[in-house]
């Protein structure tokens, strides 16, 4: 059946992504038109219900970003930061026991103090309330399901998903043709993993002169605590058990506002053994004798999950193509020693609208902005980030106790003498490389949840309130299922249900199958972490927006 025409829309800049680094972008371009005395017309779309519903973090934020972009952020009484960190320690873990590190052990670069603690979602709530009173127009609900381009190749704009397609991909009675929203120039701030980031990344081959990206999975949960086990603007971290040595990783406490504890933990995605399972693996690690009573008496309220980018220096692509560029987590912004990326996606959202502003007072549009990607090696955002480049890739070379250590040495050395004994180190291969199969490994076994302090996925994702309209084209998208049956299966032992935090992906016996399995996709429950789209071990599965605001709904995350 031939679709109707798109109704088009017309701006001067398109931002794709409600988070930091996307308002932080509209934002900044609002503020420049009022300094050039010239009206830009600025739009973001965000899949998510509301500004803030799929944004997760841990999180303790720098707020270097926020302090440039909203100068008097501090002073406003509906600031959506107010717990600054008091308390900072970290800790190595064994099974039964473990040992704080003096913090006098780790670089400046470490430390903790300056920073707040809070919600990354309340922040981003925050930015969509100055952004609008500036004249930004968001439209959330809207996601961006395709890429604009003009006759001469350039980016053009974007146009949102159509609305009302049944799962057979038919219109249904309440089909809407999608809008196409053009502009001069496009950003994309998609968040790790975006899938139209990716698609732009193969198209203009942004990655040609860079190192693969990697990833890791956050899992995290939201407590009200006790008020005896509760210590305003105290953070800690842990690393060690219970993962192996080789699977690296490790996990976060955040004490903040009134008694509420942000508890997760970070598996990487270059782990070798397919029975790994990371949602698991964060449920274990509660029941650590050293961090189990923080839960005494506390009441578990959020959950959710999502991939971080964790490449670095090394792994970040060229940010700019004709007609848009990338910004914050899209283009790989995350300083991964430090646990933080949100102050580094405010910072490249402001270099990027004003590349975008000098363009557009010079007439220019659809072009590249050079200016945006010769200048962010030498902004705060590459002093920050080439100052940890190796500290991933020792890791995940030496695994945990010899790889942090060594990582150590590579951060002191950068502070003190301005450059590394290691050079720059590459990484050595992606993250859906790096699965074993089944026969290589010894299967892990987990405990089964007790429903106090450890739960199964489902009571979590119930915890995420999320939603999907079941009676749409399914977002997750399986390739070529027989070679699913035949190698993520039958090779990998289905690493699928494991690496997933929502309980999405199933083997189920089924006589009626041809194999006596069956390959279920339980796509409601899909919190849009996206780990499946990077490790399964054949690329065979594929991430696509799902239809209006489907997706989780994180109150304070």
């Amino acid at each position: 059946m031939a679709l109707p025409e798109r109704e088009s829309m017309d701006f001067d800049v398109v931002v794709v992504g409600a988070g930091p680094a996307g308002l932080a972008t509209a934002i900044r371009l609002k503020q420049r038109a009022a300094e050039i005395g010239e009206e830009i017309s600025v739009v973001v779309v965000e899949k998510g219900s509301e500004v803030g519903a799929h944004i997760l973090s841990g999180a303790v934020i720098d707020p270097i970003g926020l302090d440039r972009l909203l100068p008097e952020w501090r002073q406003d009484p509906e600031r959506p930061l107010k717990t600054e960190v008091q308390r900072d320690e970290f800790m190595m873990l064994t099974k039964n026991s473990g040992i704080t590190l003096p913090n006098v052990f780790f670089p400046k670069l470490m430390s903790n103090h300056g920073n707040f603690v809070g919600s990354l979602s309340n922040v981003c709530k925050y930015l969509g309330a100055q952004a609008e009173a500036l004249g930004v127009e968001i439209y959330p609900g809207f996601p961006a399901s395709e890429v604009l381009f003009d006759g001469n190749g350039a980016v053009a704009g974007v146009a949102t998903g159509d609305l009302g397609i049944g799962r057979s991909g038919e219109p249904r009675e309440d089909y809407t043709r999608g809008m196409e929203l053009r502009a001069k120039y496009t950003v994309f701030g998609e968040g790790a993993r975006g899938n139209l980031t990716k698609g732009l990344i193969q198209r203009f081959e942004l990655n040609r002169h860079s190192d693969h990206f990697k990833y890791g999975l956050g899992v995290k949960e939201l407590w009200q605590l006790a008020p005896g086990k509760f210590e305003p603007g105290l953070v800690q971290h842990t690393m060690g058990w219970p993962l192996p040595n080789k699977a690296g990783g490790g996990s976060w406490l955040y004490h903040f506002d009134d008694h509420l504890l942000s508890v997760g933990f970070v598996t990487h995605l270059n782990y070798e053994n397919p029975t790994l399972s990371p949602f698991e693996e964060f449920q274990r690690f509660k029941t650590h004798p050293m961090i189990a009573e923080t839960f005494e008496g506390a009441k578990r309220i959020g959950y959710g999950a999502r991939a971080i980018m964790e490449g670095g220096w090394q792994s970040v692509p060229k940010l700019v193509f004709p007609g848009g560029c990338l910004v914050g987590c899209s283009a790989g912004f995350v300083n991964v020693p430090r646990i933080k990326g949100s102050h580094n996606a405010v910072l490249s959202g402001m270099q990027a609208a004003d590349a975008i502003a000098d363009a557009l007072k010079a007439g220019r549009a659809g072009d590249e902005l050079t200016a945006y990607e010769a200048g962010w090696r030498n902004s705060p955002i590459g002093q920050d980030l080439k100052a940890v480049r190796n500290v991933k890739p020792l890791w995940s070379k030496y695994g945990t106790l010899v790889g942090v250590g060594l990582g150590g040495i590579d951060m002191w050395a950068t502070s003190i003498l301005g450059a590394s004994p290691f050079g720059t180190l590459s990484h050595s291969k992606p993250d859906h490389a790096c699965l074993k199969p089944l026969s290589e490994v010894t299967p892990i076994v987990y405990p089964k949840p007790d429903g106090k302090l450890t739960f199964d996925r489902l009571s979590s994702v119930y915890l995420s309130n999320t939603n999907h309209e079941e009676d749409q084209p399914p977002h997750l998208k399986v390739r070529d299922m027989e070679l699913q049956k035949r190698s993520e299966h039958d090779v990998y032992g289905g690493p699928s249900g494991r690496y997933c935090p929502a309980g999405v992906y199933e083997w189920v016996e089924d006589s009626s199958a041809s194999d006596g399995v069956r390959y279920q996709i339980n796509a409601q429950n899909c919190v849009h972490c996206k780990t499946c789209d990077i490790k399964d071990p054949n690329q065979n599965i594929d991430w696509v927006t799902p239809e209006g605001p489907g997706g989780p709904n994180y109150p304070n995350m």
